[in-house]
């Protein structure tokens, strides 16, 4: 069925169906087992080999560099989708994602070559970015490239490594040997380097969001890009990515919810109906949830235009109208941030009140829906945003591009 027979209106572009039917059998396929991974901490090596090999990983790549040119609507559409099936999966490939778009913004075109090819073969790209402990600062990253004369190497501990695990490449924040922000790219696989699956969060629990350490790990020139020539729109591109995981989740809540109620033969003396399935007020309750999913999927959209937008003026040559689309990207981003959440976090609280005790049972998974939101949600405060949104509606000030995490030097 087309996204419009469902009713979560048209999707994005003509040609959208015809993209979207690519993936469909596999997104059905990872959503089968979905529960019962998340259960049993079953890590989806499986349903991310899948992916790749359907060349999803290279879906914003242009057509001539082995990708399918998909428009950055098309793009988080799909994420919603896929997040239906398993937010897992989605969150596991947000740094590939990230980087990819990054290529495509780079106006270094042997690096851009490289890249493309790599991940137009279907090469996977993990993170390695945040830092924690005494060493983990706002200003700059302990782990650093140190050398010369050709002969560097990578030191340094990463947490929250999200899909490093199964990945070809990380990409790797560190400092050089003069102090500045650099993307390092190193093999997953290369000697010196250590992941190891201890997240022990409660929601995202298969992202294999943990340590990874970097031995004496040799790096070469090639391999480090200055983290100030990245793509402007990154903070809003990785902020829009957790909000069509969230949109996703979304639709997920409204499937179990409704197939519940409709299973559910038990009731209540004092309730409205024999079967839950007729009872105006739980029907109220599951239509309250899906209008929230369509409308979460809805501002997804709306958000991932101004993007398109942004990205649309990279190589235009007018530094004012890509100032301009950058910062309003990163504005309508942040005012969808907070809208999204909540109407998520709501859902996924409300679906217990169209059901009984028992859904509360731990087989069910019904509550991996609430800490799958609350634990994407935190990723970036939401507090933040809104007093962003509030100055800009004020002052006219301008949202921040970029934002670290750290200790204060003071």
């Amino acid at each position: 069925m087309t996204q419009i027979e469902l009713g979560w209106g048209a999707g994005p572009g003509d040609d959208y169906e015809t993209i979207a039917d690519r993936f469909r059998p596999i997104f059905a396929e990872i959503a089968r087992d979905a529960n019962e991974r998340e259960l049993n901490r079953t890590l989806p090596f499986e349903q991310i080999r899948l992916l790749k090999e359907a060349g999803f990983g290279a879906l914003r790549l242009p057509k001539d560099e082995g990708g399918l040119g998909v428009t950055l609507p098309q793009f988080f559409n799909l994420l919603v989708e896929l997040s239906e099936a398993d937010s897992n999966v989605t969150q596991a490939l947000r740094a590939h994602f990230g980087f990819a778009e990054d290529i495509l913004n780079s106006h270094d075109p042997v690096r851009r070559r490289v890249w493309t090819a790599r991940i137009g073969r279907g090469e996977i790209v993990g993170s390695a970015w945040s830092e924690v402990g005494p060493g983990a600062g706002l200003d700059r990253f302990a782990t650093h490239v140190s050398g010369s004369n050709g002969h560097q190497v990578l030191n340094g501990a990463k947490y929250y490594t999200t899909g490093s695990l199964y990945a070809d490449w990380i990409d790797v924040g560190a400092s050089n040997v003069q102090g500045e922000g650099v993307s390092v790219a190193v093999r997953r696989h290369a000697d010196g380097v250590d992941i190891v699956d201890d997240w022990d969060g409660f929601g995202q629990v298969l992202t294999a969001s943990g340590t990874t350490t970097f031995t004496n790990v040799a790096v070469t020139d090639d391999d480090i890009v200055i983290d100030e020539e990245r793509f402007r729109y990154s903070s809003a591109f990785y902020q829009l990515y957790h909000l069509a995981t969230l949109a996703g989740i979304g639709r997920a809540i409204t499937n179990d919810v409704a197939k519940a109620v409709a299973e559910r033969r038990r009731s209540y003396s004092h309730a409205a109906a024999t079967r839950s399935s007729q009872d105006p007020q739980v029907l109220q309750v599951v239509g309250r949830i899906r209008g929230a999913a369509y409308s979460a999927g809805a501002i997804v959209l709306q958000a991932a235009n101004a993007l398109q937008r942004a990205f649309d003026t990279r190589f235009v040559n007018d530094p004012d109208s890509e100032e301009k689309a950058n910062a309003i990207a990163e504005l309508e981003t942040a005012q969808a941030q907070t809208v999204v959440s909540d109407l998520v976090l709501q859902s996924s609280t409300l679906l217990f009140d169209a059901l009984g005790a028992s859904a509360t049972k731990k087989p069910a998974g019904l509550d991996r829906h609430w800490r799958n939101a609350r634990t994407l949600s935190s990723h970036n405060p939401r507090i933040y945003k809104d007093r962003i949104i509030g100055d800009f509606a004020v002052n006219g000030t301008p949202p921040p591009y970029q934002w670290r995490i750290g200790q204060s030097p003071t």
